[in-house]
């Protein structure tokens, strides 16, 4: 697993140059720490409280995508309902401090799910 990225996978740099390339500017990988729950969006825009997810279908249990390990698949049940429980955590402490949060499949469109960020940043009451 250590070959596995945790930031600048190729799903999110895509989906980072197309934000770029529309004139959008924003924080990668930025720390926060929201009522007690630590959390890195890969994609933060501070100033409007947006925080993007680019998350993988593997780990993140997709429903289009999701595959079930036949080995050891006791130990990959727990891990991959672990992170599905710590997405639904994080988005709940980003909700709560006043944030909007978007999950993006790493099989997405880039552009549109740039279209729908830059809607929610470029919102007049953002």
């Amino acid at each position: 697993m250590r070959a596995n990225k945790g930031s600048d996978t190729k799903p999110e740099l895509a989906l980072r140059s197309e934000l770029h390339r529309r004139g959008l500017r924003f924080r990668k990988d930025f720390r926060l720490v929201l009522g007690g729950v630590r959390l890195r969006p890969d994609v933060a825009f501070t100033r409007t409280k947006v925080a993007v997810f680019v998350d993988g279908c593997f780990w993140h249990s997709c429903p289009d995508h999701r595959t079930t390990p036949k080995a050891n698949a006791e130990f990959w049940s727990a891990k991959l309902m672990q992170n599905q429980n710590r997405d639904r955590l994080q988005d709940q402490a980003l909700k709560d401090a006043g944030w909007t949060v978007v999950r993006a499949w790493e099989h997405e469109d880039p552009a549109v799910v740039a279209d729908q960020i830059e809607t929610l940043v470029r919102s007049p009451d953002a």
